[in-house]
């Protein structure tokens, strides 16, 4: 974190402080803001006090980073929406241009003098019981790993330090010597020369002694000359030899957390919840990168050196060539790894499924550079197309990347969060074969090899780096993405991505589901736990994952039994796959039983079995909510136990209900208007306490509907009613299947209101299933014509019939 944010979070009294600092306006608050950690990276105090050189390289490298903000400002403004910020910015710029352009240097020092006061407020903020600034979240967790790049990213950029010097040094003595050098040429052609000629020579041979002893490594032949220069090429040659083998250990540090990120950001787009923030990566490459290429310079001085003076034998002549060989393969691995797809592809719908595309559907995806240096001379173009191996591809479809193929790599807001190109809006076209003529088109002979939703495509980014003349092009793919031309095959896609993610180590086999390997239940109920966890914000626990154990691989099952791709999205045993199921009772979840899952008041995954063991001794009334085994779309029952004379449990469920009567009537309704109806016996609710023992009401008020009472004294053409469910009660049945059926709650108005449903074509609700009102089955009911009118004879239905007295 950097102090700027630490600042930003300190309560009001402290704050003041820190607007007072500013109030005087040497460096405007916009300017700290925006260039926060680049101002914090640099070393104002040095700059101030005894270079002045880089004072003015740094007041210039702002003035720069200043432009690039307003750039940005402009290429992002929307109707004027970031006009005032534009304005306040190019006046603070043209403000800092003004002052400080003949002194620079008078800005190091404000600007130095800034950051100490800033830490002196921090300091004194986290001293007082008032405030803490918050630590960063992971602070406590930063492994040893990670304290071992630092030290070592440390070590590096001052061993580069102490090589700039030694290179510094190296070079006076031979300015030096080669204006010695000169003089006695030109002496020697003139006829006055100060002293005779032998004892030049002497001279300048002990000088040519003197470099030649600092580019051997003989420790004999250096020690016959002066002090000042022994062994000084000696020394940088073995420290630059011994800096390349640190930064290959270095590089190897990176890349294992780099793989380690790589892990994370898979898990997180099969729903885990995961850190994929890449700032601790990108300060680490672009650190090491530095030093790289400061390394890289240095050894242009040094072949800048010997190409002045040169002498046989001379050790820059072998060793810089194969020093500069090997500093390039390692900068150029580094920048290799470094250039990651940040944003995996994703279709801007709320569904937390990335690698799914759908043709004519808008997508977008990042890749980031993490190291952040940009040669401003020259724009890195970054290329995007999709199978650029097509020709492995065999009856494969073909698609074309609609809009943009091409885009520049930008800053995303100064030195804070790197390079990127963001390519958003862009849509895939199928493209069609020619003569081939069927529905898959691009397939031609090979059609059929795979499903759509096997097919796996990939995405690759290409782009061409410079920086400090150094040039390469460097590559980049997506995890792979399946394509569909319809949003039905969504499921079966996702579920593809699931298990390739899940199984598969190499991101490139394309061919990945010409064999699938099979998963262990270990790892799939992981997956299958993120699904939920990523739609509903709650997880799977262990008894809800037991039951899918078993039910996907029998009552044995161990977390190292095997699932395989056919069991898990092909076999259609039951009428549909077990993913089919699984998907269903998600999105029903997610639709209309959100809440009461969240807040865990749905058991859901529970066996037959497991919920009659659990209700055997609860007192009767008891209910617990689980998913339906044989709807393939979703659905939810309640099962409830009660006891006969004889004291045993009998166990009863309600035929499940699905998102379309969900739509209807909402669950918590249904549980609390439910009626189970028996011949010459009231209604009664059965459900009446929530597993284990949570009074209905209690555990279900907060989620049910307002209803509206009817007011008798209002003067109104209907009164209100509500609908609720009922279930008729077969006493010589253990299980009674459910009745769906509709019951009026204002049964002064019940004949009336049936009637109004024959007439609207509703009957059905009714008096398609069992009901205690009507006829058994096996008859053929005549409805009797009812007159028009509000009154119904009592002999038509009697047990409907209410005569004057009792309606008053």
């Amino acid at each position: 974190m950097s102090q700027w944010q630490q600042i930003q979070k300190l309560e009001r009294p402290h704050l003041e402080l820190v607007h007072d600092l500013y109030s005087d306006d040497c460096l405007p608050m916009e300017v700290r803001e925006y260039l926060a950690y680049w101002i914090e990276e640099q070393k104002w105090s040095q700059a101030a006090q005894s270079d002045p050189s880089q004072a003015c390289c740094l007041f210039h490298t702002m003035l720069a980073l200043l432009d690039d903000q307003l750039g940005r400002l402009v290429l992002g403004e929307e109707n004027n929406s970031n006009m005032v910020h534009k304005h306040n910015l190019r006046c603070s710029k043209l403000n800092l241009q003004a002052k400080y352009q003949d002194q620079p240097e008078q800005l190091a020092s404000i600007i130095d003098s800034l950051l100490r006061k800033e830490k002196a407020i921090l300091s004194a903020a986290l001293a007082t019981s008032q405030t803490r600034v918050e630590p960063p979240p992971d602070a406590s967790l930063v492994s040893s790993q990670q304290h071992n790049i630092e030290g070592r990213l440390m070590e590096l950029q001052r061993t580069i330090q102490g090589l700039k010097c030694s290179t510094d040094q190296l070079e006076d003595l031979q300015d030096i010597f080669d204006f010695r050098f000169r003089t006695q040429k030109i002496l020697e052609s003139t006829a006055s020369a100060a002293a005779p000629a032998p004892r030049r020579h002497q001279e300048l041979q002990v000088m040519l002694n003197n470099m030649d002893c600092c580019r051997k490594v003989n420790l004999g032949t250096a020690a016959q000359h002066s002090n000042v220069v022994l062994g000084l090429m000696r020394e940088l040659l073995a420290q630059i030899q011994e800096m390349l083998g640190r930064s290959a250990t270095l590089r190897e540090l990176l890349l294992a957390e780099l793989a380690v990120w790589q892990d994370r950001q898979r898990q997180a787009c099969l729903g885990a919840t995961c850190d994929t923030s890449l700032a601790e990566l990108e300060k680490w490459f672009t650190g090491s990168a530095e030093v790289l290429f400061q390394l890289l310079q240095l050894l242009k001085t040094l072949e800048e050196l010997r190409q002045k003076v040169s002498y046989e034998p001379d050790p820059l002549i072998v060793e810089l060539p194969q020093l500069e060989e090997r500093l390039q393969e390692q900068i150029f691995c580094l920048l290799k790894s470094a250039f990651v797809v940040e944003v995996q592809p994703h279709m801007p719908l709320p569904n937390h499924r990335p690698l799914v595309l759908k043709t004519s559907n808008k997508f977008s995806v990042r890749a980031r550079l993490l190291v952040k240096l940009l040669d401003r001379n020259h724009p890195m173009e970054v290329q995007i197309e999709i199978d650029r191996n097509a020709a492995n591809l065999g009856g494969f479809r073909r698609f074309n990347i609609l809009s943009s193929t091409t885009k520049t790599m930008v800053m995303d807001r100064p030195q804070v969060a790197g390079l990127i190109c963001d390519f958003k809006y862009n849509m895939l076209k199928e493209q069609k074969s020619c003569g081939s003529g069927k529905g898959k088109g691009g397939k031609g002979l090979n059609e059929g090899l795979l499903p759509v939703t096997e097919e796996l495509h990939i995405i690759t980014f290409t782009l061409d780096y410079c920086y400090q003349d150094f040039k390469c092009q460097l590559q980049t793919s997506t995890l792979p993405v399946v394509i569909i031309s319809n949003i039905n095959q969504m499921s079966s896609a996702w579920a593809s991505i699931l298990w390739f993610l899940m199984v598969n180590p190499n991101s490139m086999n394309q061919l990945f589901f010409n064999s699938p390997p099979a998963a262990t239940w270990d790892q799939l109920s992981a997956v299958l736990s993120w699904q939920f966890q990523a739609a509903t914000e709650r997880g799977l626990n262990m008894d809800q994952l037991k039951m899918l154990r078993e039910k996907l691989c029998g009552p044995n099952a161990t977390l190292q039994s095997t699932i395989t791709w056919a069991q898990f999205a092909k076999d259609m045993t039951a009428g549909f796959s077990f993913w089919t199921w699984i998907d269903g009772v998600l999105l029903l979840v997610k639709e209309h039983l959100l809440q009461l899952w969240k807040n865990e008041l749905i058991m859901g995954f529970v066996s037959r079995k497991r919920e009659r063991h659990l209700l055997k001794r609860k007192k009767a009334g008891t209910f617990l909510l689980r998913f339906s085994e044989s709807i393939p779309n979703g659905g939810i029952t309640c099962t409830w136990v009660n006891y006969d004379d004889e004291g045993s449990p009998k166990f009863q469920s309600v035929e499940p209900y699905t998102k379309d009567e969900l739509k209807v009537i909402p669950l918590p309704d249904i549980i609390r208007d439910y009626q189970l109806l028996a011949k010459e016996v009231n209604p009664e609710n059965p459900l009446q306490y929530l597993y284990p023992d949570i009074p209905r009401d209690e555990a279900f008020r907060p989620y049910y509907s307002e209803r509206r009472e009817a007011d008798l004294m209002e003067q109104r053409l209907y009164l209100n009613r509500r609908l609720i469910r009922v279930s008729s009660r077969q006493s010589e049945e253990v299980q009674a299947p459910e009745l769906n059926g509709l019951h009026h709650a204002n049964n002064e108005l019940l004949h009336n209101d049936m009637m109004e449903g024959l007439e609207h074509g509703l009957g059905g609700l009714l008096f398609d299933r069992q009901d205690p009102f009507l006829p058994p089955p096996g008859e053929d009911p005549q409805l009797p014509q009812v007159p028009a009118g509000l009154f119904v004879p009592p002999d038509v239905f009697p047990e409907l019939y209410v005569d004057e007295r009792d309606f008053h």
